[in-house]
């Protein structure tokens, strides 16, 4: 257990709700550490988690879940992701089962449901195609050859507006969560094109707030057409952010903007847009909880902690790793110790992660798990399975550090075997992009030990590596190399 001053969050003289709420989570929050003089271990509660799952699943949803109706497609990935996290396979029976329930969500016009015969959206396709990556197959009957490609892209199409960014639904808003769905849909499919995202990543980058984070959309201002027959043209400028930065946009507009990247210019180019890095990993930093929280995340200034930022905060750090901005390019903290000047550079036994990976475990560990099973955003709420997947993502993301690596990136690009000259190797580097997350060797850090080690999870997508190597050789036509195991190292606890 880490060693910490727990400090009550400084307020000023002037109570609100706000405030006093505040003050009755860290009271909760700290009655869920273990006493001192016990020095209880953290334990990961594996198997109440999967019999939480086992239960949705083969009994269903119970009765306050008929809310989520329209979320059918989210409830079926949150529980089988879940299982993938925990190391839990399932059986053919209840694979079958799952493809077939998954595909009487598709609309014959293109897209996915949120349940049966329900309009196409986003998000629940997004939810669908991803289930379908960890139950679905190949072949009659294994879904992923069921899924119409061609209608699905003329649906995300249909979406597309002319500053660059996509209503989640016919008729809908724009939000930058429906982006990040599209696109990871696309990717995983091989049906993302240079049509589709066009002026994509500069709608994302003006969804940036003052803070440094992400809000839900921006607003485009147009000018005077070039002539009686063209479009109103797009001004690059005014094109404010609409709302508050938010964990969840924040984690779908990074991660998009990284998706997008095979798209772009050179970095150099005038034409490339830009995000403020700078300002992005202040405010990510400044979201994880004070020792008083337990090193837990919050989704926005000033808001409590909660179970599901774990992922969409947490995560969002190894993300900052594809854009080249990690701790050694951060100014490094210099101290005076016994007359010489050190830094952080000078030692090499200490985790060097931008967020505190420990602290987040403890939150989840010891505030997150729910003692009958189930994961929550904190105490004393019930667990629910939105947060029971989101709190076990931000787990893995806290353990395992999964990061591009130019080495298996070399190595995809090599193995590539379709004439791709059309597009130029577009697809090529697509899929290298994609694939080349790998575990940095040794910097695996578990608390608890080995026993509450999860599977890691592909920053990008929320999919284990498996299923996504799985699901993408398939659709490019690939065989993906194997991964040639390394000595594992002894984890960090």
């Amino acid at each position: 257990m880490t060693s910490a001053v727990r400090r009550p969050v400084p307020t000023d003289s002037f109570p609100t709700s706000t405030s006093n709420t505040q003050a009755e989570t860290e009271k909760v929050l700290l009655e869920h550490l273990p006493a001192a003089d016990k020095n209880a271990a953290a334990t990961l509660h594996k198997n109440a988690h999967m019999q939480f799952l086992v239960r949705n699943m083969v009994q269903g949803f119970p009765a306050r879940y008929s809310s989520q109706d329209a979320s059918q497609p989210w409830l079926m990935y949150w529980t089988l992701h879940a299982f993938s996290i925990l190391q839990v396979g399932l059986d053919p029976g209840n694979k079958q089962r799952a493809i077939d329930t998954i595909m009487a969500w598709q609309h014959p016009d293109g897209g996915f449901g949120g349940g049966p015969k329900q309009a196409p959206h986003l998000l629940p396709t997004y939810a669908a195609v991803s289930a379908l990556a960890i139950a679905g197959r190949p072949g009659e009957g294994g879904g992923w050859d069921q899924i119409d490609r061609p209608k699905m892209y003329d649906f995300f199409m249909s979406l597309k507006q002319p500053d660059g960014s996509f209503l989640v639904a016919r008729h809908s808003e724009v939000d930058v969560r429906g982006i990040y769905c599209l696109l990871v849909t696309a990717t995983l499919l091989d049906i993302i094109t240079p049509e589709l995202v066009a002026g994509t990543a500069a709608f994302v980058a003006s969804c940036q707030t003052y803070e440094g984070g992400f809000s839900s959309a921006s607003q485009p201002y147009y000018g005077p057409p070039s002539s009686t027959t063209a479009p109103p043209t797009l001004l690059q400028s005014p094109r404010p952010a609409l709302g508050e930065a938010h964990g969840g946009y924040t984690f779908c507009a990074l991660a998009s903007w990284v998706m997008l990247q095979p798209f772009l210019p050179s970095p150099s180019s005038p034409s490339q847009p830009k995000i403020n890095r700078k300002s992005l990993v202040r405010w990510l930093v400044q979201m994880q909880g004070a020792p008083v929280e337990l090193g837990g995340f919050k989704g926005r200034t000033n808001k409590l902690v909660d179970g599901c930022y774990s992922w969409w905060v947490g995560g969002a750090f190894a993300l900052l790793e594809s854009l080249g901005i990690n701790s050694a390019s951060v100014a490094p903290i210099s101290v005076e110790k016994d007359g010489q000047t050190e830094t952080d550079t000078d030692w090499d036994d200490i985790d060097d992660s931008l967020m505190n990976r420990k602290a987040l475990q403890e939150y989840i560990l010891y505030a997150g798990q729910h003692p009958v099973g189930g994961l929550r955003d904190k105490p004393p709420k019930n667990a629910d399975a939105y947060h029971t997947l989101y709190c076990l993502a931000g787990l893995s993301s806290a353990q395992h550090k999964v990061v591009p690596s130019p080495t298996r990136q070399a190595e995809l690009l090599d193995c590539w075997t379709v004439d791709d000259g059309v597009d130029g190797g577009l697809r090529k580097r697509i899929l290298a992009h994609a694939l080349s997350y790998s575990e940095e060797e040794g910097t695996e850090t578990i608390v608890g030990g080995p026993p509450n080690r999860v599977n890691a999870t592909h920053p990008l997508f929320n999919l284990t590596i498996t299923h996504t190597e799985a699901i993408m050789a398939h659709f490019y036509g690939q065989v993906v190399p194997p991964r040639i195991p390394k000595r594992a190292a002894a984890p960090k606890t």
